[in-house]
C-alpha cells in the first residue's frame, strides 16, 4: 500500500489550492466506547460534526434545506419526527424512518392531531413540515440536549432521550408532552389502518437537532468548493446557507472543485479513478471517520494500484474496499 495512502491525514491544506481537487466524505459511526461527555452521548454523528461544528444545529439547516423560508440566524429550532418504539425484553428501541414507511397522508394526520399540544407547549406555531420533519422554533425547550435518528436508531433509547443541561426540568417537561402525544396517537385511526396493513405503529414523536444557523461551523474546504453534491437534506441546507451550486446528483464534468457526500459513495469509484486516469482532476480528497475521529487522506493517480515487489507483475487496481479498509 502506497505510504501516502496509509499515512497521510489531517494535510489538505499542505497542497497548493489551484490543483484540481475532488473531495469525498464518507458517512462516520459513533466510537461507541468513547461516545460520551460526562453523563451523555456526544452530540451528532462524527460527519454531522465535522459539516455544522459542535454545536451541530441540525434543525435549522435542515429547514433551510428543504423549504424556501428565511431562516433567522438566532432563532433555535428544533426538528419533531412521528417515529417507532419497538419493545423489547426490558428497554425500548427506535426504529429508523426508513424502517416504517410512513406517507405523506399519515404524517399530516398526525401533525393535525397532535398540534395543539405542541403548538401550547413549544409556545409556537410549527414552522414548515414535511413527511418525516416538522420544524418549530423550539422555545422552552432550547436548552434540552437532544440526538437525531440517524444517531439513536436501533439502539436502546434510554441513553439517547433529551436531557436537561443547564436548566432543571426541560427534560421531564419534554416526556410529558412526549407522552400525552403518545397516548393521542394510540387511539387515533392511522395507527389502526396501519395495523391492518402490518404495519408498525407510530407510537411516539422524536425531538432533535436542537440549534440556531449562527452556530453553524462550516469547515474551509467545504466554503471553499465550487459545488456541492450529495442526497441529503443537510447538504441543501448548507449549499444555500453558503451560496454555493448544489445538486443531489454528481455529474462527471463537475468533479474538479467539488465537495460530495453520497448516499452509495461505492458506486462512482470506478468514475474517480477514470478522472484521475484521464487527468480531469488531480486529486481526490477523501474524508472519512474511523473510531470517530477526522480523517483526511489525499489520493493522486499513481496511488490507485496495489504496489507488488514483484516488479514483472501487472499492478492491481486498487477496489473501493481496499481504499476504505485501509
Amino acid at each position: 500500500m502506497p505510504h501516502k495512502i496509509r499515512g497521510m491525514t489531517q494535510n489538505s491544506q499542505s497542497v497548493p489550492g489551484a490543483l484540481r481537487r475532488f473531495t469525498l466524505m464518507i458517512s462516520g459511526d459513533d466510537a461507541l466506547d468513547d461516545n460520551f461527555s460526562e453523563d451523555r452521548p456526544l452530540n451528532g454523528l462524527p460527519h454531522e460534526r465535522f459539516l455544522l461544528g459542535e454545536a451541530v444545529p441540525i434543525g435549522p439547516v435542515l429547514l433551510l434545506g428543504q423549504s424556501s423560508q428565511t431562516v433567522d440566524p438566532q432563532l433555535v429550532i428544533a426538528c419533531l419526527q412521528p417515529v417507532h418504539f419497538h419493545a423489547t425484553r426490558d428497554h425500548l428501541v427506535l426504529l429508523g424512518q426508513n424502517q416504517v414507511d410512513l406517507t405523506d397522508s399519515e404524517s399530516n394526520q398526525l401533525l393535525k392531531a397532535a398540534l395543539p399540544l405542541i403548538e401550547e407547549d413549544f409556545k409556537n406555531p410549527i414552522l414548515f413540515h414535511d413527511q418525516h420533519y416538522w420544524f418549530i422554533p423550539a422555545g422552552p425547550f432550547a436548552s434540552l440536549a437532544s440526538y437525531s435518528i440517524d444517531q439513536a436508531h436501533g439502539r436502546n433509547i434510554d441513553w439517547w432521550m433529551p436531557r436537561d443541561t443547564h436548566e432543571d426540568g426541560i427534560a421531564k417537561r419534554w416526556r410529558k408532552l412526549q407522552n400525552e402525544i403518545q397516548m393521542l396517537w394510540h387511539i387515533g385511526s392511522v395507527n389502526e389502518e396501519r395495523e391492518q396493513r402490518g404495519l408498525p405503529s407510530i407510537n411516539s414523536v422524536w425531538i432533535s437537532g436542537i440549534g440556531k444557523l449562527s452556530d453553524v461551523h462550516v469547515p474551509q474546504l467545504v466554503k471553499q468548493a465550487h459545488r456541492i453534491y450529495g442526497q441529503h437534506s443537510l447538504l441543501a441546507g448548507i449549499a444555500k446557507l453558503l451560496h454555493i451550486p448544489y445538486s443531489q446528483d454528481l455529474r462527471s464534468e463537475g468533479f474538479a472543485g467539488s465537495f460530495a457526500w453520497l448516499s452509495s459513495p461505492e458506486s462512482i469509484w470506478p468514475h474517480i479513478q477514470d478522472t484521475l486516469n484521464n487527468k480531469q482532476i488531480d486529486e481526490l480528497l477523501l474524508i472519512d471517520f474511523p473510531n470517530g475521529k477526522t480523517r483526511e487522506r489525499i489520493f493522486t493517480a499513481k496511488d490507485l494500484h496495489q504496489k507488488s515487489w514483484a516488479f514483472w507483475k501487472k499492478a492491481t487496481p486498487l477496489s473501493w474496499k481496499d481504499i476504505t479498509a485501509s
